[in-house]
């Protein structure tokens, strides 16, 4: 240890409680203090950086930034002693994770280095000691991201605020037993009238037979409180079943005292709804056994990586392994660019291209793909990466991927094609494109005859699939026919027949609509729509689809453009009738979502949005869209994209580098809504923003060229695909499956094994490979 003249230099100041601190892993790669060399966090501005001898991504932080002082941090972690399992668990107020105390957890090893003294340890003088101590006590930035995307407050209600209990009457706890059954758990006190009853099945196994739901059918007493939940402080399990929501109670205790119980004297003896949820998200086992019972084989290795479960992330994990097992992706972000590395002016973890890179090189590089060995010699998989920082990223200011709740993996995959497209407009190196194809629609009026044909540039379809009940599985679940992949492509191309005001016949008829492929991608990915609604709640539909091995071909749904014996519809209505007032929308459709209780307008803009593909769609995208600031806003005549843009949101765009005409264009496409606008830019890149009149119609001919090559065949094969366990979209396990040198195989979190019968049929989401 020795003293260092940089001290007194150095523009060292204590850490805020807030600031972000990179002390769990490197930013760049997935070293971390575990590892032999331990972990370089700049004193300056607390990034991470490895110090392993061939990467050195410490010394190319201090190279680019100057900042020589470091605290290396090494780990070793303690074995730490089972809990007692008659302890209670600890009542939790709202679904957070607890901040563990690391100094339980590891013994820590540290040292102040200087890198303009060539790396030695020196001595702990002026605010160093100050700042070690700071960063050594703070949480972590991946800690503090994890805990803030977990908390979800538990709030009261009006129906609790304004509670009317009726006569007062003694409860007992002891001995008490549902009143219409005998069960003598998961016991629910009716905090109206006393009355007790079961709840329902809960996650984890706790019976019920819902026995305190039926109370509230019958008397119209909806606050209730779970017996075993109450603790001395006065909190317990309150549920509201008129919000069907878990909820807090002010006055529980008051609340209590009404039936005799007093809260000072209660004890917690068992898990609240939420540690049960919680539990369960982080602890969701995937059937890692073969039908004989063996274990899957594990595999290690480059591209045979897999993901930490950081408590509910696996739609995440299982889209970005079937990504970056793509060539665009994979060249694109492996090896990891050094010049970008050395020139971003971003701090790395809040780079979509560095955290691109860096979960590259932890899926591909295979240095995090090693056997975990048990202290008996067995093989126990491997850790894989933990995608924590990248995961804040990509979902940070998302309403829902910035949560820990379970997510839709389609919804992500489109979530980050489009951060990508965006981050890589202007590099010339978008990997995204690999997705990219035209969709080709052609419309027919059903009295003229006459058509007119439009291309939609897009990355995905979503297909629906024909579902047809066979009976019902003796644990009560639907059972369906299977269908072949043939019969739901068939529902892509399917006519559909819409109300229309035809601009050349001057009246009101109805037109045919019909979907085909104008040009395909290098990589086709398809949705299979297995989530319907019913009654409001969405349930899965589990219809096994039989997908052909080896060469499929799509050549059937290409379109061919307008024939030379059609003739086309007038691109603008010259009439000045009922013609020319506003959108046609499907009657039927709107009906439907009006008889579900949503309001007219609501449904005109969704029928609008979804371009009239009916009232399953659009109720996805009103459930989608509840939130809109504009949502009621009255639909302008005359446009089907509902408001023209104003000054205000033309310079906004064109501050982000648009001009006037695609600003205008975009704002008319989405109806003036901002963020739409700017996805719109973005997906049409490469689309030529056309002179338009005052009625917003491009000349004839000229209007969405088609993105890709029509050349290119349709002819494909299975490269991967994502299948998804669990009931609905708000519960379950995403997995994904990958072909790599002629097998499958399944990458369910940190578990990578060969699965010799892959699910094929069960998929959510297939990516094909052109062959």
């Amino acid at each position: 240890m020795v003293a260092c003249p940089h001290v007194s230099s150095a523009r060292l100041s204590v850490p805020s409680p807030t600031a972000q601190i990179y002390k769990d892993e490197c930013t760049f790669c997935y070293d971390s203090p575990d590892n032999e060399g331990g972990l370089d966090v700049c004193l300056t501005c607390y990034n991470g950086g490895c110090t392993d001898s061939d990467r050195y991504h410490n010394i190319q932080h201090y190279t680019k930034t100057g900042h020589s002082l470091a605290l290396n941090i090494k780990r070793v972690k303690i074995q730490k002693e089972p809990r007692n399992a008659e302890e209670p668990p600890q009542k939790i107020t709202k679904i957070a994770i607890v901040p563990e105390n690391d100094a339980d957890l590891y013994e820590y090893f540290t040292q102040v280095k200087c890198y303009d003294c060539g790396g030695v340890e020196i001595e702990h003088t002026g605010s160093i000691p100050k700042v070690v101590e700071a960063i050594m006590s703070s949480l972590s930035a991946s800690r503090q991201s994890e805990i803030k995307a977990w908390e979800e407050e538990i709030t009261s209600c009006d129906h609790i605020r304004n509670l009317h209990q009726d006569a007062a009457k003694a409860v007992s706890a002891e001995n008490a037993h549902c009143a219409s059954c005998d069960l003598n758990e998961n016991l629910w006190l009716c905090l109206v009238c006393g009355n007790l009853g079961c709840g329902r099945q809960q996650f984890g196994g706790t019976g019920g037979n819902g026995h305190g739901l039926a109370h509230f059918d019958a008397t119209g007493h909806g606050v209730a409180c779970k017996l075993g939940t109450i603790t001395p402080e006065g909190t317990a399990d309150i549920y509201c079943y008129h919000c069907n929501e878990e909820r807090s109670d002010d006055q529980l205790g008051a609340h209590l005292a009404h039936f005799g119980i007093k809260v000072e004297s209660q004890k917690k003896s068992i898990k609240s709804l939420t540690e049960l949820a919680l539990e369960q998200n982080q602890n969701f086992n995937f059937n890692m056994f073969t039908e004989d019972g063996k274990s899957f084989e594990p595999l290690f290795g480059p591209g045979y990586t897999g993901f930490k479960n950081l408590g509910n992330s696996c739609y995440m994990a299982s889209v970005l392994q079937s990504v970056f097992d793509l060539p665009a992706f994979a060249s694109r972000y492996y090896p990891v660019d050094v010049n970008h590395l050395q020139t971003c002016s971003q701090d790395p973890g809040r780079c979509l291209q560095c955290q691109l890179a860096k979960v590259a090189d932890g899926l591909l590089s295979g240095r995090y793909a090693t056997p975990v060995i048990a202290d008996n010699g067995d093989v126990q998989g491997q850790d894989g990466i933990a995608p924590g920082m990248f995961k804040t990223l990509i979902g940070k200011d998302h309403p829902e991927f910035s949560t820990m709740r379970q997510q839709d993996s389609f919804e992500f995959f489109q979530h980050l094609i489009k951060l990508v497209s965006q981050n890589e407009r202007t590099t010339g190196r978008d990997p995204t494109k690999t997705f990219e194809f035209s969709n080709e629609q052609r419309l027919q009026c059903n009295e003229c005859k006459k058509v007119r044909y439009s291309h939609d540039s897009t990355t995905a379809v979503s297909i629906a699939v024909p579902a047809t009940k066979k009976g019902t599985t003796a644990e009560g679940e639907d059972e369906y026919e299977s269908v072949t992949l043939e019969q739901c492509l068939d529902t892509y191309i399917q006519e559909e027949t819409l109300p229309y005001n035809c601009p050349s016949c001057q009246k009101n008829t109805t037109a045919t609509k019909t979907n085909r492929f104008a040009s395909f991608p290098e990589v086709l990915v398809v949705n299979m729509r297995r989530f319907a609604y019913q009654n409001w709640v969405p349930r899965k539909l589990a219809v096994p689809i039989v997908v052909p091995e080896g060469h499929i071909d799509f050549e059937k749904y290409r379109g061919h453009g307008q024939q030379a014996s059609e003739e086309s519809l007038p691109e603008n209505d010259p009439g000045t009738g009922s013609a020319s007032a506003g959108p046609t929308f499907d009657e039927a459709s709107l009906e439907q979502l009006q008889m579900m209780g949503f309001p007219l307008i609501r449904c005109q803009k969704a029928l609008l949005a979804t371009n009239n593909k009916g009232s399953e769609v659009a109720m996805d995208w009103l459930i989608q869209h509840m939130e809109d600031p504009d949502i009621d806003a009255p639909i302008v005549a005359g446009s089907s994209s509902a408001l023209a843009a104003n000054p205000e949101q033309i310079a906004q765009l064109a501050d982000m580098g648009f001009t006037d005409k695609q600003a205008k264009k975009a704002l008319k496409e989405t109806g003036g809504n901002m963020e739409r606008a700017v996805e719109w830019l973005f997906s049409h890149m490469d689309t030529p923003i056309e002179d338009e009149d005052e009625g917003g119609e491009a000349p004839s001919g000229q209007k969405n060229p088609i993105v890709g090559d029509p050349a290119k065949k349709g002819q494909y094969h299975l490269a991967s695909f994502i299948s998804h366990k669990g009931p609905s979209v708000h519960c379950g396990h995403y997995v994904s499956h990958i072909k790599k040198d002629n097998q499958w195989v399944l990458f369910n979190d940190n578990k990578v094994v060969a699965d010799t019968k892959a699910p094929v049929g069960d998929a959510y989401m297939y990516i094909f490979k052109r062959d």
